[in-house]
């Protein structure tokens, strides 16, 4: 009789274990000469030496199951220790597979060409309209690259530019004022990574969520480094944000040129350098359009509307300033 140990490190355990302990206790009565223990991620195994081995090489391939899909239950147990292969169902056009094993996928042109743009560069632009996943698949392709061991971290940042509100008028401590700023980028990593393993990669800094002004002076390696809303950011930071690329990093500058939240006599550091660097090898663009939004169908026809008002706005402009001109020459 031997014991032996072995630490999930991959894995959720509330996921791994089951609602009640209803995949434990189904492992349990397929290795019935075994007596196992398991608390938290810790898993304890005592018995004859060979029994012990073939449990320990069936636990590496379900956990290895449960970090890719992202969920476990008794059918893919049953395949994985009778030695079949787990059934599964290909989707196309899959990226991860997100929380209780929710497929992720590129929905539209745009975001399958963002896909491809990532795995082609090491510096992308995604830009378009509110709702066409430019964030999400940027942080779905990031939380990949992790997975895979391409990269050992993650870094998300934003611009803490107020949309009309003012960042000093909010309650609490920095943290407490910036996090209304990150929140779009927590909600994206909780529909893709397991709570208490998202809080480890946080609370050890695999995955740092920052505001833009604590870049400076960093060398970003290893990493993908993503940039969410960076139409407000302004040329000096999307310049300092850009020169932090490391080695072995990848970096997605998102943006809507449509919501710049910057002081009317600001230049966007977005715009600015969509133009100084066009044409740059190594440097990949995709620009979204209102065709890609795939929010609630609504949020296309508000889209559409704003459009509409702003071109009727411009070219009332434009013949207000023609008649204008016309007034006065006639004079």
């Amino acid at each position: 009789m031997i014991e032996r140990i072995y630490i999930l490190e991959n894995v959720d355990p509330v996921i791994f274990y089951g609602v009640n302990n209803v995949n434990m206790q189904l492992i349990k009565t397929l290795f019935p000469k075994l007596r196992i223990v398991a608390r938290g991620n810790v898993m304890k195994v005592i018995g004859d030496e060979g029994e012990s081995e073939l449990f320990l090489k069936k636990i590496r391939e379900i956990e290895k199951f449960c970090e890719e899909f992202n969920t476990l239950g008794e059918e893919a147990i049953l395949d994985i220790i009778k030695g079949n292969e787990p059934t599964v169902v290909k989707q196309e056009n899959l990226i991860i597979h997100g929380m209780n094993g929710k497929p992720i996928v590129a929905r539209t042109d745009n975001q399958k060409k963002l896909v491809d743009a990532f795995n082609e560069n090491d510096l992308l632009f995604a830009t378009g309209p509110a709702g066409t996943g430019k964030t999400f698949v940027a942080i779905a392709l990031a939380v990949k690259a992790l997975k895979n061991k391409e990269v050992r971290k993650i870094i998300l940042s934003r611009p803490a530019v107020e949309a009309g509100e003012k960042l000093g008028f909010l309650p609490g401590e920095m943290k407490d004022k910036l996090d209304p700023y990150l929140q779009p980028l927590y909600d994206a990593l909780q529909d893709m990574i397991p709570a208490n393993k998202l809080k480890e990669y946080m609370e050890t800094n695999v995955i740092q969520i920052a505001p833009l002004a604590f870049m400076r002076g960093r060398t970003l390696n290893d990493a993908v480094v993503i940039l969410d809303e960076a139409q407000n950011t302004t040329t000096h930071q999307i310049k300092m944000f850009l020169t932090r690329l490391g080695m072995n990093a990848k970096m997605i500058i998102t943006g809507d040129m449509s919501q710049i939240d910057l002081p009317p006599t600001a230049t966007s550091g977005l715009v600015q350098a969509l133009h100084i660097l066009k044409g740059t090898k190594g440097i990949g663009r995709v620009e979204f359009d209102k065709k890609d939004i795939v929010r609630h169908k609504l949020v296309q026809r508000i889209v559409e509307a704003y459009d509409k008002f702003d071109h009727k706005r411009k070219q009332e402009a434009k013949d207000k300033l023609k008649e204008s001109k016309e007034n006065s020459i006639n004079k």
